[in-house]
Order: structure tokens, then C-alpha cells, then sequence
């Protein structure tokens, strides 16, 4: 009997490892990377269980088109930080795409975000762009000429 259950527990420590290997290749590696840009309209915390900032980022190619929606998980408190600091501001998201991750409780989607940078212009075509920047200062205004004393 002894025999039985030694056979039973290795059985079982050998599929516990096998599950903590997909675990951690499937979080350490990803399928691919890249950037997107547009502007964030939501980011909530969410899980019962397991929380994690959950996304959306509006695309918007041209003005006047249908806006696509990119959909994204934020794992790092302070990538979300700087997302909720930028939001309403032009924004452009570098995210690793996870695939084969066995549940949702590392986020609801395949793209988790590690980087936010705040754009500075929007590019319309090539070489040209509208700055979203803070508008210059105005040009300092020179003194009116002097009138001439009247008499």
C-alpha cells in the first residue's frame, strides 16, 4: 500500500511542477510586442478574487472615423498610476501580448501594458502634425508711441 501512494504523490508533485512551468513560461514570455496610441477612456480596478486594472484606449486614425477600441491589463500599480495621471491626454501604450494564460485572473486580456508615454503632437500625414502641447506664450506687446503734448 505504501508503494501506491508513494507512486500517487509523485505523480502529484510531478504535475504540480508541470503546471508551475506553464505558469511561468506563459507569463515570462511574450507572443509579441508593440505600441498603441489614442487615448485612454477607462481604467478600473476589477477581480473578485484576483484584481487587476482592466482598459480601454480609444484609436482614432483620422478625424471624423469610427473609433476602434484596444482593450487591455494593467499587472504593474505603477504603470496604472501613470495611465490615471495621462488620462484625457493623447497617450501611446507599449504592451506585451501574453498567449496561453489558463485563467483570467492575470487580467481578462492577452495585452498587458508595461509602458505609457504622453505624445506630444498628432500626426495627420506624413511631416505633418498638431502639437498637443501647451500653447507658447504670447509675443510681448510693444509700448504705444508717446502723443505729442497739445498746446
Amino acid at each position: 500500500m505504501s508503494r501506491v501512494l508513494k507512486v500517487i504523490a509523485l505523480l502529484a508533485a510531478a504535475l504540480i511542477l508541470l503546471v508551475s512551468l506553464w505558469f511561468w513560461a506563459a507569463l515570462s514570455w511574450s507572443y509579441s510586442t508593440g505600441e498603441r496610441a489614442g487615448w485612454v477612456q477607462k481604467l478600473s480596478h476589477k477581480g473578485w478574487i484576483c484584481k487587476t486594472w482592466e482598459g480601454e484606449l480609444a484609436l482614432v486614425s483620422l478625424p471624423g472615423s469610427a473609433v476602434e477600441k484596444f482593450y487591455f491589463t494593467v499587472r504593474d500599480e505603477a504603470v496604472a498610476q501613470q495611465i490615471m495621471k495621462a488620462m484625457g491626454k493623447r497617450v501611446s501604450l507599449h504592451y506585451e501580448e501574453k498567449v496561453g494564460l489558463p485563467s483570467t485572473c492575470f487580467g481578462e486580456t492577452r495585452h498587458f501594458v508595461t509602458k505609457v508615454d504622453i505624445a506630444s503632437d498628432i500626426p495627420l500625414a506624413t511631416g505633418v502634425s498638431v502639437p498637443t502641447g501647451a500653447a507658447p506664450a504670447p509675443a510681448p506687446v510693444a509700448p504705444a508711441p508717446a502723443l505729442p503734448a497739445s498746446r
